[in-house]
């Protein structure tokens, strides 16, 4: 008897099996859920054996609930902020190397991610919430960089989100929260400095993500070296 509740004739469709095929293919497996395969022709059954070799493998437990970590909502959430802060800067007209505190962080933020691949389920999300205070903590030293290391455009970083919710239904929360929602400063920071602000953060967001994630806990991967990043790994 077939394990799956229903029949997957459409999948064969899709990877190119004929009209005709596809019908008896369903008309075969309807058959045998009703009245077992011994009651089949060896024709039909061999025809079903070779449609369901033909099909995908359905993947179960675990492997079936495990997304890449890109694909979880924690991380598109941060890409999505990041994106916006891209678009933004293009209208800034930033000198050559300049980049904004903002997108820096939460570009190490990313890259760790991308490195531990936590699980990011509800304990870590959970968990992930004293990663605001942080943030603004960091961004907060961007700013107070000498005038000559770094310049401060506006940015609002409400909108992003405001938008996107009146187009669509999420549950995303707003990147900045409390007394930071509604503060409009972004620190840029120079070329000169961009690099050493980018290692600074590199450090604490590691670190940060490493101890902080219940999936983590147990993980016995090293800190990432400098010149990591996704492609490599």
């Amino acid at each position: 008897m077939a394990k799956e509740s229903t029949n997957r004739a459409d999948e064969l469709k899709s990877i190119g099996w004929s009209s005709d095929d596809v019908t008896r293919y369903a008309e075969l497996w309807e058959y045998r859920q009703r009245w077992g395969a011994m009651n089949l022709e060896r024709e039909d059954r061999q025809f079903l054996r070779k449609a369901e070799a033909a099909l995908p493998k359905i993947v179960t437990g675990k492997a079936a609930a495990k997304k890449p970590t890109q694909e979880k909502s924690y991380y598109r959430w941060l890409r999505f902020y990041l994106e916006a802060m891209n678009e933004a800067e293009l209208a800034f007209n930033l000198s050559q190397g300049a980049r904004g505190a903002w997108p820096i962080l939460i570009e190490e933020e990313l890259r760790a991610l991308d490195y531990y691949e936590p699980v990011l389920g509800l304990p870590d999300t959970i968990k992930a919430k004293k990663f605001g205070a942080v943030r603004e903590e960091i961004a907060n030293r961007a700013a107070k960089l000498a005038p000559e290391a770094a310049d401060s455009h506006s940015f609002n970083f409400q909108t992003p989100l405001e938008n996107l919710k009146a187009q669509e239904s999420t549950k995303w929360r707003q990147l900045r929260e409390g007394e930071a929602a509604n503060d409009l400063s972004y620190p840029v920071l120079n070329e000169q400095t961009v690099e050493n602000f980018r290692q600074e953060v590199r450090k604490e967001v590691v670190v940060l993500i490493r101890e902080t994630f219940p999936s983590l806990a147990e993980t016995d991967k090293p800190e990432p070296p400098a010149d990591w990043n996704l492609a490599e790994s």
